[in-house]
């Protein structure tokens, strides 16, 4: 499992200006950032990851976003036009993301996975507002400038709140008369 100290090494390899922040009582998940942090929800970033089912099979999705603003299910559904979207179990979370459920931070994440990012968090932080993100220790956090932390996830900016719909002419059948 990732840790605290890999992520410390690999910014360091990166030479990013970083910290690495002990927490005065653990974590039980990425949400609990600002109350612990005593900093606002914007400022705190989550993963959620979602196991996504499309044409060729199920697949996990992770999501960068601001733990006051999950994803839904229903809008990661909508952007990659999937049959099914639920929350990853403990155990995909766990083996896809090489992190602890809840803790997963969106650096260091495998090269195969596909990564989303709200673009809400990018269109609310300025690149050098401080964030912070769970290292995959209940005990640790990572605090670093948005503009790194953006830098550095290698994820697309898409649109969480723009859920495309059907109308309910598409829904009715052809066949059916009025």
């Amino acid at each position: 499992m990732k840790d605290a100290l890999a992520i410390h090494r690999w910014l360091l390899a990166h030479q990013i200006h970083h910290e690495i922040v002990r927490l005065p009582r653990p974590l039980t998940c990425s949400d609990d950032l600002p109350e612990v942090l005593d900093v606002p929800p914007a400022s705190c970033v989550g993963v959620s990851v979602f196991e996504v089912a499309v044409r060729g099979g199920e697949e996990p999705v992770a999501v960068v976003s601001a733990v006051g603003e999950p994803p839904r299910p229903a809008a990661v559904g909508a952007l990659l036009r999937a049959h099914r979207v639920r929350p990853a179990s403990a155990f995909t979370v766990n083996s896809v993301t090489d992190y602890a459920d809840g803790l997963v931070c969106p650096l260091l994440l495998p090269d195969d996975l596909t990564v989303l990012v709200d673009q809400r968090l990018i269109e609310r932080l300025g690149p050098d507002d401080l964030v912070h993100a769970a290292t995959g220790e209940r005990r640790t956090a990572l605090r670093l400038r948005a503009l790194h932390l953006f830098d550095l996830v290698p994820a697309k900016p898409v649109d969480m709140t723009a859920v495309h719909r059907r109308g309910m002419a598409s829904l009715a059948s052809p066949m059916r008369t009025a």
